[in-house]
């Protein structure tokens, strides 16, 4: 399934601001993500892209702005919207004692998920994690936990995923399967919002791109709709696309 034009957004922000004394980190940031779309956010460090998330998974209040997820309130549904939306950061901290089966069985049951033995091994076969299953996480490569990370966000069927740098520690291989695994999911209707600096991973995969830059939004929509809005070249990469939106700032 690919994404849906013309419904509700899964995810909506509109004028998202957050300040840390006088520096404003997000000013203004309105965008959306639709069921089955895979959305970019992209920006120099400091753009207010981790902010931007974190307000979106409830673990910063906003200063202003309306955080919306499947038309619940970040703020004031917060239960109903962590039932809703998983978060994946970029750095993560399993429970070292615990293996890797033991951290999906502890969230399946956290969420109630039906048929749950028979639901991890699947996720742990999607992740490539199966072989891993009975390993304690302190034993656990940096890829393997975000391999980790994401099959516990996967356990319960989110409506959408917020990734922060998906692909960190992860090896080629790995690269090209977390690539594959997003886009299936994308495509049986599960919206995304990854935030990346590798700049090939957004133009491969992403249906819609955010560039921000010092807190607001400076471009949003398809590689072609901001190619033509910045009168660049057809075959402008998101690379070249990015550095010319950004090099005057």
């Amino acid at each position: 399934m690919m994404m849906t034009e013309g419904v509700s957004p899964v995810i909506e922000v509109v004028g998202l601001r957050k300040s840390y004394g006088e520096l404003a980190a997000v000013d203004g940031l309105e965008f959306d993500v639709r069921r089955g779309e895979i959305v970019g956010l992209i920006g120099a460090n400091g753009a207010g892209k981790t902010t931007t998330l974190q307000s979106l998974a409830g673990l910063l209040k906003p200063d202003e702005g309306l955080l919306k997820v499947c038309g619940r309130s970040v703020v004031n549904e917060a239960i109903e919207v962590k039932r809703l939306l998983a978060y994946i950061p970029d750095s993560n901290q399993p429970y070292d004692l615990l293996t890797v089966r033991e951290h999906l069985t502890f969230v399946g049951l956290a969420y109630s998920v039906p048929r749950l033995e028979e639901k991890i091994d699947a996720v742990l076969e999607e992740v490539g994690l199966f072989e891993k299953r009975d390993q304690q996480a302190s034993t656990l490569s940096r890829g393997m936990i975000q391999k980790l990370s994401l099959a516990c966000a996967l356990i319960w069927d989110p409506v959408a995923i917020v990734l922060d740098e998906p692909l960190t520690g992860l090896d080629p291989r790995g690269i090209r399967a977390m690539k594959d695994l997003i886009r299936m999911r994308a495509e049986s209707g599960m919206a995304f919002l990854l935030s990346s600096h590798l700049l090939e991973l957004v133009e491969t995969i992403c249906h819609r791109v955010l560039v921000v830059d010092r807190g607001k939004r400076i471009a949003f929509g398809s590689l072609a709709e901001i190619r033509a809005s910045f009168d660049l070249p057809e075959k402008a990469s998101m690379e070249d696309i990015y550095l010319a939106m950004t090099v005057s700032r």
